[in-house]
């Protein structure tokens, strides 16, 4: 699945549309619910087992690399990171891994050429879209964050049915990949 963000015509006629922001929902074990802007997603992939080449002396958090339309895309065990369920610790049964390709363009200073940089973040599962308000995203409560999960928390949003829903900042995921 290609990511092409919706016209703000296609969101529900009964809100307020002009500010909305579309996100991906993403699952990772045992039971936690994730949101990245759809804006700073490529596309969704699903891997077979044994297409991932590791590489030595990374984080364990590094899963290793894929070849991704021709070009090494670093691939990262997003529960892992977070401080969650490794994934190979998990008790899956699926031939095929689930990942998004999240990518970045750092603002350029003045004379400097922007790089785009990719990475795929491996996840249990990947669920809908969700329009959300981006001020409705809120802070929570510093002794409800993990130290592995704050460096990557934009913050949390309920969305209509009461359900929370952890926010990421996919700028400080690209920034937490090693430098060569």
């Amino acid at each position: 699945m290609v990511f092409n963000t919706l016209s703000p015509l296609s969101t529900p006629d009964t809100q307020d549309h002009r500010n909305l922001q579309q996100f991906l929902q993403l699952h990772l074990v045992p039971d936690t619910t994730l949101m990245l802007p759809v804006a700073q997603l490529t596309e969704v992939l699903s891997i077979p087992l044994g297409q991932i080449v590791p590489i030595p002396q990374m984080p364990s958090w590094i899963m290793g690399v894929y070849n991704w339309r021709g070009q090494v895309l670093w691939l990262v065990d997003l529960g892992e990171l977070l401080g969650l369920t490794p994934w190979h610790q998990q008790n899956l049964t699926t031939p095929v891994h689930r990942a998004v390709v999240l990518h970045s363009t750092p603002k350029a200073a003045s004379g400097t050429p922007s790089v785009r940089y990719t990475l795929g973040l491996v996840v249990s599962h990947i669920d809908e879209m969700e329009w959300c308000q981006p001020s409705e995203i809120q802070s929570p409560p510093t002794s409800a964050v993990t130290p592995s999960l704050a460096p990557f928390l934009r913050g949390y949003w309920l969305n209509p049915q009461g359900k929370m829903l952890i926010v990421l900042d996919g700028e400080a995921i690209i920034a937490a990949m090693p430098k060569s």
